[in-house]
């Protein structure tokens, strides 16, 4: 992968990790912002996270990185989120009111 990649992908998970930090402000603020904007605003649910996250991918092609680089860096982030969402809801058991 060109144009620092690896550098956006990978990370050490430490509390000094600006790869970490990323990943925490999206999850903290960010998508709880977009939610509620959505909310407010009448718009269809994830309409801001596909058309931003698109709108954000292309500002990267317009700075020099490829298309198919930025494809499969987006599937194993997309792959890692599964297992990580497939593992917390294991760990978390049956939905609340459903014994």
């Amino acid at each position: 992968m060109t144009k620092n990649f690896k550098k956006l992908m990978q990370h050490d998970k430490s509390d000094d990790c600006p790869i970490c930090h990323a990943e925490d402000l999206v999850t903290t603020t960010l998508i709880p912002a977009v939610a509620a904007w959505e909310i407010a605003n009448d718009f269809p649910q994830f309409s801001l996270a596909l058309h931003g996250a698109a709108g954000l991918l292309s500002a990267m092609i317009e700075e020099g990185y490829k298309r198919d680089e930025i494809e499969v860096a987006l599937k194993k982030l997309l792959d890692e989120f599964e297992v990580s969402i497939a593992n917390n809801t294991a760990m978390a058991g049956p939905p609340q009111g459903s014994a």
